[in-house]
């Protein structure tokens, strides 16, 4: 049985991946090519918003179970089969021509596979035994990445044979032979630990007011600053930034003070129940830094390596996910051993140590440029999923540096990925982990804006020298809560 929930857990991870780069790493690739600047693709990973806010919706899922395909396993398959459809229309789409419709339709796919990403940290954190739970997070990064390898960097060798309309095509037929697998496949989860029972009538009207207080604010937040004189087109993206920021700012508190007001009973109860928490604001603290350093190196790694480096899509996609699914495989499969014998906190501080150093090599890269190292030549092949019909140069630099990248911050996802499961109360898993990885992804979605602008503004090298200095708070933060950190490890 114990073969089973770890073979879901890395299912799932798998099916967790693959559409994260769809609206993140892919969609770069294909608005680079397409000729975008890099300053509006930075601009476009906003598209990722509904990561930070996944927290709002996921008491629903909690409370409510579709009927007839069981608890956390009825939502897997309608928000897989969702996405299929999502996939499928943003591949009929041109950004170039429509970047509106394409903007809004990557947002809808966003917005789906954070409600996947609901579901699935609830399922795996439902289903694990708490001895699992380090050799479980392992692979589940493992799945999580090698389905990141198929849609961020085999969907790029494909798009440049095929097109990315028709990869984004493939991608949805995947999410539907998932859908398929999680009905047919997944160990059932224990509906005794579900929240106490609300008034459904009553949920839905907290849910609704929460989402209206949201908007209410979004749009007092815009006539306050158009009042006093900012214009949100104006063509400074620093200004654009802020009024952007400002608007989240305001909107999040007025949505949170009408849930408590009306009574968004699932919502307030779990809300209740983690900040009741010795430490839980703090906690919050070190997730949203630990990560931070690497979101800031990886949030325009594409752009970098294409638009800055001059680097072929096809050879990204062969260097980042063919040679470096291996180190992947490496760093998932390490992170698990050594979790077995090391404490979460000692995993903690030593990945994330090794986190920061990763950094360091897109640092050389930006400064040695491609060549620096040699390449050599890679004859074309056909293996069945992935082909490419004329030779490839493969950089040696590139090479070395994303394999190294691959192995550092997966060890680092694994002992996160841990760290949230262990914070969650069992009967509001979907939306205490869901508020966790919301504000752990506050990093990759904010950052994304500021990064465009900041790499226009003092050049590669110095923004990844940067990224290294924003990981030290991170690493800062697990010493200072060692104590709290080798407390929750132990539940």
């Amino acid at each position: 049985m114990a073969g089973l929930r770890l073979f879901a857990v890395l299912f799932l991870g798998f099916a967790s991946g693959l559409p994260l780069a769809l609206s993140g790493q892919a969609m770069q690739a294909w608005l680079t090519v397409d000729g975008l600047d890099i300053a509006t693709i930075g601009f476009l990973g906003l598209v990722g918003i509904p990561y930070s806010f996944k927290f709002l919706w996921a008491p629903l899922m909690d409370r409510f179970d579709p009927p007839f395909l069981g608890r956390r396993r009825g939502w897997l398959v309608i928000t897989q089969l969702s996405l299929a459809v999502m996939l499928y229309w943003m591949a009929q789409l041109s950004p170039k021509d429509n970047l509106e419709l394409f903007a809004v339709v990557a947002l809808l796919v966003a917005f789906m596979s954070a409600s996947q990403d609901i579901v699935v940290d609830a399922y795996r954190t439902d289903v694990l035994l708490a001895h699992e739970r380090g050799l479980g997070g392992s692979f589940a990064v493992f799945g999580y990445r090698v389905g990141m390898i198929v849609s961020g960097g085999i969907a790029l060798i494909w798009a440049q044979e095929q097109g990315w309309g028709q990869v984004y095509q493939v991608m949805a037929g995947i999410m539907v032979v998932a859908a398929g697998l999680s009905l047919v496949l997944l160990p059932k989860v224990s509906s005794e630990l579900k929240p106490l029972a609300s008034e459904p009538k009553q949920e839905l009207l907290g849910f609704t007011a929460m989402l209206l207080g949201f908007a209410g604010g979004w749009f007092a937040a815009q006539f306050v600053l158009i009042g006093l004189g900012f214009d949100p087109a104006t063509p400074n993206k620093w200004w654009k930034l802020v009024f952007l920021l400002t608007q989240v700012l305001v909107a999040l508190p007025a949505g949170y003070w009408m849930a408590r007001k009306v009574g968004f009973e699932t919502l307030n109860r779990s809300l209740d129940s983690y900040f009741s928490q010795t430490g839980a604001v703090a906690f919050m603290l070190l997730i949203i830094l630990y990560k931070l350093g690497d979101a800031f190196a990886g949030s325009l790694t594409t752009p970098f390596l294409i638009k800055g480096m001059g680097f072929l899509s096809g050879e990204v996609g062969i260097v980042i996910k063919i040679f470096g699914m291996w180190p992947t495989i490496l760093g998932a499969l390490l992170a698990g051993v050594l979790m077995l014998r090391w404490s979460l906190f000692k995993s903690l501080l030593v990945f994330g140590v090794l986190q920061l150093f990763s950094n360091l090599g897109f640092w050389v890269l930006a400064m040695q440029g491609r060549g620096a190292w040699g390449s050599f030549m890679l004859p074309a092949f056909d293996w069945v999923l992935v082909s490419s019909s004329t030779a490839s140069e493969i950089d040696f630099l590139l090479m070395t540096v994303i394999s190294v990248e691959n192995i550092t911050s997966g060890m680092g996802t694994a002992a996160f990925t841990v760290l949230l499961m262990s914070l969650c109360n069992q009967r509001f898993t979907a939306t205490h982990y869901a508020l966790l990885s919301a504000f752990a992804s506050l990093g990759r979605i904010y950052v994304s804006p500021l990064s465009g602008v900041l790499s226009e503004s003092i050049g590669w090298p110095n923004f990844f020298l940067f990224s290294m200095l924003m990981a030290v708070p991170g690493l800062v933060a697990v010493w200072w809560m060692r104590s709290a950190i080798h407390g929750v490890a132990g539940r």
